[in-house]
């Protein structure tokens, strides 16, 4: 797929250049963002290159994941990261960070909406997953303020920096946003 840019009310998501490399070294020095994400740990400036220089454009070329810097709609500095890969047949994941600095204003959450509209409207996306390690309480803020439900834990269902982690899981659906979904859904009877 060729790079889009989204927007949302207050931002703008696009692919990642060469101009973002410094913020997000800089944003990546973050023992948050490194504690809970899957980013190297230390994070050097050689690792900012070859993601936005070489790991990004392939991943876009190759329909394996989607990724964008997330800045305010008018200009102005990098917030965030967020993207959208494909595990598997029909369902997409999504993944983000939010530079310490610019959290607690709603911008991931508005970022991950504006993300699920694309993968339902665009991306013939069925069911958009959301993973996290057990106790990144700020990660699962944003998906539920967002309207995913959390289904509950996997064990060992993540691998961060070569150990295996017990994560949450949750979803949104396209019907969660009253989007239509390329395929009918029945739920199981409770």
């Amino acid at each position: 797929m060729e790079p889009v840019t989204l927007t949302t009310e207050r931002l703008c998501l696009r692919i990642f250049t060469p101009a973002d490399t410094d913020e997000t070294y800089a944003a990546c020095q973050d023992p948050d963002i490194q504690r809970w994400t899957t980013i190297p740990s230390p994070y050097a400036r050689v690792d900012a290159e070859t993601y936005i220089e070489r790991v990004v454009p392939d991943d876009w070329r190759n329909d394996r994941e989607y990724a964008f810097a997330v800045r305010p709609r008018e200009g102005g500095p990098l917030l965030a990261a967020a993207s959208l890969h494909h595990p598997r047949s029909g369902a997409w994941e999504v993944g983000y960070w939010l530079a310490k600095e610019h959290r607690g204003r709603g911008y991931m959450t508005e970022a991950v909406l504006g993300l699920a509209r694309w993968a339902f409207t665009e991306l013939l996306c069925t069911r958009l997953e959301w993973r996290a390690e057990v106790g990144n309480t700020a990660s699962r803020a944003v998906v539920e303020r967002a309207g995913f439900t959390v289904e509950g834990m996997n064990r060992a269902g993540l691998l961060n920096k070569g150990v295996l982690r017990d994560c949450w899981i949750g979803a949104l659906l396209p019907s969660d946003l009253d989007l239509p979904s390329p395929y009918p859904y029945l739920p199981a009877r409770h």
